[in-house]
């Protein structure tokens, strides 16, 4: 059984207009980045909690996804309906964009073995894009209803992608063949991480279940936990993987054993000066000490985490 983790609020980083629906950056990196329905993408400092944010853009319509890629110091905007915007952050100006079907993009998922993005769409559609330029390789329609969120497996080359339909499919990253379709959730599927040991699937979404497949077993369900009163909106793995936060429209954050997947903490209003509203996305800055939240009060929260 592990200690409780401690969590103290840190910071409350406004200036968004509207929901927050996007965070994005680099575990070990101080800097993260966020978007929402106001169109803007601001820079954070997770070391100085007190800076406002810095804008880096601003677009027509919302953001639900970025994707942050250290090695080039580009930030990927997936600007719905208009494609993927792709900045450079060193000069803060447009370095690629890329139109794609009309359609919001929920996800973005970076493989660096294959040096391809994936990008799910509102329509059902899977665009796969060229690293390098950021130019369509392929499209390919997986359903008739919206693509909501991936997570690549780089060891075995599989891409799980979790949509309206209530499936997981899980892909063949190079030739994009469905390997597997996972059945089981009883609403839409919102998130989707493999394990940092890589041995389980986990999914969430509109149930309110977490869903852990046991990937060697053939995706074959190890555990269902009811985990939310409401929607689960995001899940994400501690870099150093012992720890797994979720977060739902219920407005909580909750903390869980990673290994024995114990619930170890919840992190909401009443206790920790949490969101007054859902919950959206979840990010670890610089290592296991630090968790980022956004939420459709149009805030984020600095939290800090700490284990005896």
């Amino acid at each position: 059984m592990s200690s409780r983790p401690q969590v103290q609020k840190v910071a409350t980083l406004t200036g968004h207009h509207d929901c927050v629906y996007a965070l994005a950056g680099t575990a070990g990196q101080a800097t993260f980045y966020s978007a929402g329905a106001d169109g803007m993408v601001a820079a954070w400092n997770a070391d100085a909690p007190g800076q406002d944010g810095e804008l880096v853009a601003k677009v027509e319509y919302s953001v639900y996804a970025l994707l942050h890629l250290p090695k080039q110091n580009l930030l990927v905007v997936g600007h719905n309906f208009q494609g993927i915007q792709v900045i450079d952050l060193a000069r803060k100006k447009l370095a690629y964009a890329t139109a794609l079907p009309p359609a919001a993009i929920f996800d973005i998922a970076h493989s660096e073995a294959r040096q391809r993005l994936y990008v799910a769409l509102g329509d059902g559609t899977l665009a796969v894009l060229r690293a390098a330029d950021f130019a369509v390789e392929t499209l390919v329609r997986l359903s008739e209803k919206s693509l909501r969120c991936l997570a690549l497996h780089e060891e075995r080359g599989e891409l799980a992608v979790g949509g309206s339909d209530w499936q997981v499919r899980v892909l063949n990253a190079d030739s994009l063949q469905t390997k597997h379709v996972i059945e089981g959730a009883t609403n839409s599927v919102f998130t989707a991480a493999y394990s940092p040991d890589g041995r389980y699937l986990l999914t969430a979404g509109r149930d309110a279940h977490l869903r852990i497949w046991d990937v060697a077993a053939g995706y074959r369900e190890h555990r269902s936990i009811v985990a939310h009163m409401f929607t689960i909106n995001h899940l994400a793995f501690s870099p150093d993987g012992t720890l797994l936060a979720t977060c739902s429209m219920d407005k909580s954050i909750k903390l869980w054993d990673a290994r024995s997947w114990e619930l170890l903490r919840v992190v909401d209003r009443a206790r920790h000066a949490g969101h007054g509203t859902s919950v959206n996305k979840l990010f670890w800055p610089e290592g296991q000490n630090r968790l980022v939240s956004c939420s459709d009060d149009r805030s984020l929260a600095l939290w800090q985490i700490s284990t005896e």
